[in-house]
């Protein structure tokens, strides 16, 4: 899926990249960041300072933050000391869009005051957690475009609420209790945290019309660029207008930039599986040791990549000759050999195995990691175990039934056919770029009037 536009009215534009400082969030804007540049828009980005390495290699430059605070996981109990006494996933998730999120917004708009004064961006591209978004168009009077790195969090009145990993029901007796629970969730559940943002909106005189935060960040920017596609994405009859799919926006990749990588063990074996968590969760006992576990010593071939958590320790404790533990292999060398792929269910590895058109098992739950693997589950793309540390046992059954099944497999190989309609890079620019031209349409219409006038 391509479309049309005029290449041209990228050139010169400045446009200001804002994400929250994670791996997660920074890196699936990366390869758009970059394809901008590419187009000769002056392309700089505004998240923390430790992704200063990271920004140096891209040649994008960075503004970090100043006044917001430079939020991790390794540093979040020690920023929020009280957050360790809090019981309960949900009232944890509330503190943590409270303060992570939403009370971050004001300094973020005071951080961007700064920026202007020396970059004076005609647009920003913000990733859809950054919770300035519907701030930024009040007051610096310029475009916003939102990009959604996980599902689609925009309400529906044909879903269940987000964020609780429900998959939908299309009955009457169904939609009912979607209903039901969508009202609980945003007037008990999520309560506080809606208050919190209507309090930092209406300290700018923006609108909210007590619509919950999701729905907030959607509908102020210009365009949402979903990534992704309709077929990852739940039905439903009443989605914006100014939400786009853009197919799976990837990070960034210069090419080959490591070299390809092999073993005489991936022809020796009939039954292959990759297993990784990413390179953020470093608790290698949610997922890779009963992987490992689950196989070892049999005739499968498991190839775990550690993200540089454990790997040594691993490979002292599982020394089978079946089992590959290294710190990183390129995707693009392993997949093609693989008939599973467990992972954790961060999005961008799961749209990588669709695109790879490798079935899943799927083991996550926080981190909007449960709405992603709640559409695996759904979409029968793969097995959804509904935790965070599953055992051996549960991994090994999900693993089996799938190479036992055809279905799983035809699935993801339609899905994938899909995904390769959609060109990212390309698609976001004609997005962005039929931005800037209607803004210029708009003034020259107000050019012109006033010339009629004075006339």
């Amino acid at each position: 899926m391509k479309s049309n536009i005029n290449w041209n009215i990228l050139a010169g534009k400045k446009i200001l990249f804002a994400s929250m400082p994670a791996e997660g969030h920074v890196n699936p804007l990366t390869g758009l960041a970059k394809y901008l540049q590419a187009q000769g828009a002056d392309v700089r980005w505004y998240t923390g300072a430790s992704y200063a390495p990271k920004m140096s290699k891209l040649g994008i430059p960075l503004f970090p933050f100043k006044r917001a605070l430079d939020i991790m996981s390794e540093n979040l109990e020690q920023l929020f000391p009280e957050r360790e006494k809090i019981k309960g996933q949900v009232k944890k998730l509330v503190h943590d869009m409270i303060h992570v999120f939403i009370r971050q917004a004001p300094k973020f708009i005071d951080d961007m005051q700064d920026i202007r004064k020396e970059f004076p961006f005609d647009l920003v591209v913000a990733e859809c957690t950054f919770t300035a978004i519907p701030v930024i168009k009040k007051v610096f009077q310029v475009p916003v475009v939102g990009v959604g790195i996980v599902p689609l969090t925009e309400t529906s009145r044909d879903l269940p609420p987000v964020g609780l990993g429900m998959t939908p029901s299309y009955t009457i007796p169904g939609r009912i209790k979607q209903q039901f629970l969508r009202f609980v969730t945003d007037k008990i559940l999520f309560r506080e945290a809606n208050l919190a943002a209507y309090e930092v909106l209406e300290s700018y005189g923006v609108q909210h019309n007590r619509s919950n935060i999701f729905d907030l960040i959607v509908k102020a920017s210009d365009v949402y660029l979903q990534s992704g596609t309709s077929g990852f994405e739940y039905r439903r009859t009443d989605m914006g207008q100014n939400i786009r799919y853009i197919g799976s926006l990837l990070p960034y990749s210069a090419g080959n930039k490591f070299s390809s990588w092999s073993d005489t063990r991936l022809n020796q074996y009939e039954k292959i599986i990759v297993v990784t968590q990413g390179t953020v969760e470093k608790d290698v006992e949610k997922l890779l040791v009963p992987t490992l576990e689950a196989y070892k010593g049999t005739d499968t071939l498991v190839i775990c990549t550690t993200g540089g958590s454990q790997t040594d320790e691993l490979r002292v404790r599982f020394p089978q000759p079946n089992l590959i533990i290294e710190d990183f292999i390129p995707f693009d060398s392993i997949m093609p050999y693989a008939k599973v792929y467990v992972t954790n269910g961060g999005y961008g590895g799961v749209m990588l195995g669709i695109e790879n058109k490798l079935p899943m098992v799927v083991a996550g739950v926080h981190e909007g990691k449960n709405e992603i693997c709640a559409r695996v589950g759904y979409f029968k793309l793969g097995i959804n175990l509904k935790t965070e540390r599953p055992d051996p046992a549960q991994i090994k059954k999900a693993t089996e039934k799938i190479l036992a099944s055809s279905v799983y497999k035809k699935n993801v190989q339609r899905l994938s056919k899909e995904f390769r309609q959609y060109h990212p890079g390309e698609l976001s620019a004609s997005y962005i770029g039929a931005l800037f031209n209607k803004l210029e349409k708009a003034k020259a219409r107000t050019s012109y009037l006033k010339n009629e006038v004075a006339a």
